[in-house]
């Protein structure tokens, strides 16, 4: 089981293709606040709802200094279909091999539907400007989520 983040640790650096294929690193976004969120599979209800759901808040977190990246263990291709169909603006990068995903500790052991399984565990982690970890989330719910973050930080 992956180590979960905590207040204060140093965000794991990261370079992932976007549905483009394009690299996104956390590294390029020093200086700015980044939501990291990490979610099961693209294309699915539970995904679909979260990513729509920063899609509609982008430009809000964006005018308080945040940007917002989803993380999956998806390839480009399927971020980009999932991209067009839900007509998302969030930026959506794929981590196959799942080491981003370890290195936040979104990956691991959790329970579905009764069972434990290892697979993503929805998770959210909010860097500050210098690449600190400011919140780590574990667990959390696909609805609602969103605006429990603006609530809680305050915006």
């Amino acid at each position: 089981m992956s180590e979960r983040l905590q207040p204060g640790d140093t965000a794991p650096a990261f370079t992932l293709p976007d549905a483009d294929g394009n690299p996104v690193s956390l590294a390029d976004r020093k200086g700015r606040k980044v939501i990291v969120y990490f979610y099961p599979a693209a294309l699915t209800p539970g995904c679909t709802k979260q990513a729509c759901d920063f899609t509609d808040n982008l430009g809000f977190l964006a005018g308080h200094g945040y940007d917002v990246i989803g993380v999956s263990p998806d390839k480009p291709e399927k971020l980009a279909k999932f991209r067009e169909k839900e007509d998302l603006k969030v930026t959506l990068v794929g981590d196959p091999e799942k080491e981003v995903l370890t290195a936040y500790g979104a990956y691991g052991e959790k329970k579905l539907y009764g069972k434990t399984v290892t697979g993503v565990i929805r998770s959210t982690v909010i860097v500050d400007e210098e690449g600190r970890v400011e919140r780590a989330l574990y667990n959390v719910k696909a609805t609602g989520h969103v605006a429990k973050i603006i609530k809680d930080l305050g915006l």
